[in-house]
């Protein structure tokens, strides 16, 4: 029984952990990919006995579609892995006759040849057989097979996987080594570094299927879950400042520093008639305008700059929207304080604006609001344990 449950439970378990609809897009883009291959070769093909397909695209097509962030399925591992694997395969065809011994000696050899290269693709190594297995109508060929189809259906396959995962299935394809959009900086709160992740992976010594990029963004997910489940339910509704100035675009530039300088504020939200946010206006936007020259006065050349100039012509801004910083980033009032944690502290923002679920300011989160929130929570956690 216990043998049993076992194994029920390791049948069950699902590898690739895709949604429905992903999984659903996923099976369309293979179709499609596969389709297009055969439809092109077919009418670029010298004669109709000429093969259009290699089998070995349709394992291709599930790593490229499936599993697009995995290394294997990156451009030069498939172009490479398969290329390669095909000259390797007529070679073998022509130089034994055994089959027995032609088969492995293509499979060894495309294997070392494409971990030699770094282009591994375990699909390759099929098309290394292709020419073996198949006879006459493919290693009559020669090395033609390597251009015409397996050439061609890699260059089709690898435009399509381009366009499908970067276009319909939002997946950033492909992923270099130090990708910014795959990396998650390494300032975050993890504490763990990018160096840190690739010797980790490095002394597993043997093969994940995981970047250091997809390594980081699983931690970095699993630490915020985490600080969810500890710290509770807390928002930005629950820390944020209510009821805080605000200017529009056509603000006056005096107007706007005047609010600041009455009100002791270093930033203000700017917003439209329907209060929603179009950006940011701080100090640094006001002072980066003021260029000073020896022994000029500071106070002098600041009055000159924010008072509206009488005529029809102007060097300088006259308005908040002409010198603001756009577009300014938002959360919504229902966010968790663990995403403001990776907004102000790696990223440096000092301020966020808030907003409701029709998109308008509601109020403003600062570093001291979510300082204290972190304070208050702890010291409350303190007290319980006395």
């Amino acid at each position: 029984m216990m043998n049993f449950s076992r194994f029920i439970r390791f049948v069950i378990v699902d590898p690739v952990n895709l949604s429905l609809k992903g999984k659903f897009l996923s099976v369309i883009a293979s179709f499609s990919a596969i389709l297009l291959a055969a439809l092109v070769t077919q009418q670029l093909s010298i004669a109709a006995a000429y093969p259009i397909l290699v089998a070995s695209m349709g394992a291709s097509a599930v790593i490229l579609f499936i599993i697009p962030h995995s290394p294997l399925a990156q451009p030069w591992p498939f172009v490479g892995g398969q290329l390669v694997s095909a000259i390797i395969g007529v070679a073998c065809v022509q130089w034994f006759a055994d089959t027995a011994i032609a088969s492995a000696c293509a499979v060894g050899g495309s294997i070392l040849a494409m971990l030699l290269l770094r282009c591994l693709h375990p699909p390759g190594a099929a098309t290394a057989m292709a020419p073996i297995l198949a006879g006459d109508p493919i290693s009559s060929l020669g090395y033609g097979f390597v251009l015409m189809p397996v050439g061609l259906n890699v260059i089709i396959m690898l435009v399509m996987a381009v366009v499908i995962n970067r276009w319909v299935l939002r997946h950033d394809y492909p992923i270099t080594p130090g990708d910014k959009s795959s990396m998650v900086k390494s300032t975050q709160q993890t504490g763990i570094s990018d160096q840190d992740l690739k010797q980790a992976l490095e002394n597993m010594d043997t093969f994940m299927d995981v970047s250091a990029g997809d390594l980081r963004k699983l931690l970095t997910d699993a630490e915020a879950r985490s600080f969810k489940r500890f710290k509770g339910n807390i928002t930005c509704a629950d820390i944020m400042v209510r009821d805080v100035p605000a200017v529009e675009y056509g603000t006056d530039v005096e107007e706007a520093w005047n609010i600041m300088h009455k009100q002791k504020l270093k930033s203000m939200p700017v917003i439209d008639r329907a209060r929603r946010v179009i950006g940011i206006i701080t100090w640094n936007d006001f002072f980066k305008f003021v260029s000073l020259s020896p022994y000029e006065s500071f106070q002098d050349k600041f009055r000159a700059f924010i008072r509206r100039t009488p005529d029809v012509s102007t060097d300088k801004p006259e308005a908040v929207g002409h010198m603001m910083t756009a577009p300014a980033i938002v959360l919504p009032e229902t966010t968790h304080i663990v995403d403001l944690i990776a907004l102000m502290s790696p990223q440096g923002y000092r301020q966020i604006p808030i907003v409701n679920s029709e998109n308008r300011l509601v109020g403003m989160v600062y570093q001291a609001n979510l300082i204290a929130a972190l304070y208050d929570e702890q010291v409350a956690n303190v007290v319980s344990q006395l």
